[in-house]
């Protein structure tokens, strides 16, 4: 059975993803403004998948520049039902050595200046974050990575920092006394705005580094960071590839419904030019 639409979002180090065949690039109109980039169109083997380079290509936009809601929105638009997130983190964890690829099922927010709803302006709607990563998507992915002979650290939660500049020593030493495991930039938005639009989202996370907390290991150095990164990127599509194979049409988790009972705003009072904007998202219960 062929797969819904499979989008991925490419951070550092991951701009195209190779073997994409009837490629082409589109541009798509959201309420929010412009994505990162033009997304990219095309069918990986046979699945059809749309690819968007997070940062833009050339790596143009800081994290807190990123457009996460256009970006989302876009993927929607596109038909999209599952996003596979690539991203870049540092490793908070003695046993996540640079290299490993980590597959986090949950986070914590310490980001500050970014918009992280769909909702708003006259419609109020709350979804479930206790789990934030789809979990169907997630053992996918694992098991992939782990076919692909990669080094991989099932669970553990990502911690979403603002940005751009790396920890301090003590930030990095509070994150370790809070369980966190890794520490990123950019993943948190596109999680809390998947589940709005209710898309499946899995994150693909490659530790380059061990955060500024392991002093003997050298404190972050952007150098040193995209050497390793570079070697896991190739990793990384392969993971993508085969878990992409994998999926099917059908989704059985609770990803596809979690707007069912969120939508708290009496219908008759939510504006006209609200509804519009938003009914790719909202459309079926409404």
């Amino acid at each position: 059975m062929a797969t819904a639409i499979v989008g991925v979002i490419g951070g550092s180090g991951l701009y195209q993803m190779p073997g994409l065949g009837r490629v082409r690039e589109t541009e798509v109109k959201t309420p929010f403004g412009k994505p990162s980039d033009k997304l990219i169109r095309g069918q990986l083997d046979d699945v059809d998948l749309v690819f968007l380079a997070r940062h833009g290509r050339g790596h143009r936009w800081l994290p807190t520049e990123v457009n996460f809601r256009a970006n989302i929105f876009a993927m929607k638009k596109l038909g999209v039902a599952r996003i596979i997130s690539v991203s870049a983190v540092g490793s908070l964890r003695a046993e996540i050595s640079p290299g490993t690829l980590v597959i986090p099922d949950q986070f914590i927010d310490r980001t500050s200046q970014r918009p992280s709803t769909f909702f708003g302006k006259g419609l109020v709607a709350h979804v479930s974050m206790a789990d934030p990563f789809c979990p169907d998507l997630s053992r996918i992915l694992a098991d992939a990575a782990a076919a692909e002979g990669a080094l991989v650290h099932k669970g553990g939660t990502y911690l979403c920092m603002e940005g751009p500049q790396f920890s301090t020593r003590a930030e990095s030493h509070l994150y370790r006394s809070w369980e966190a495991h890794v520490i990123g930039m950019t993943n948190l938005q596109e999680a809390k705005l998947a589940r709005e639009a209710e898309i499946c989202f899995s994150t693909l996370a490659l530790a380059t580094d061990y955060d500024c907390w392991n002093e003997p290991a050298g404190d972050v150095e952007i150098e040193r960071v995209l050497a390793v990164l570079k070697q896991n990127v190739e990793l990384a599509q392969k993971t993508i590839r085969r878990a992409v194979a994998s999926l099917t049409q059908e989704r059985v988790c609770g990803c596809a419904s979690a707007l069912k009972d969120a939508i708290i705003t009496q219908p008759a009072l939510i504006p006209k030019k609200v509804r519009a904007a938003l009914r790719p998202i909202i459309g079926k219960y409404l």
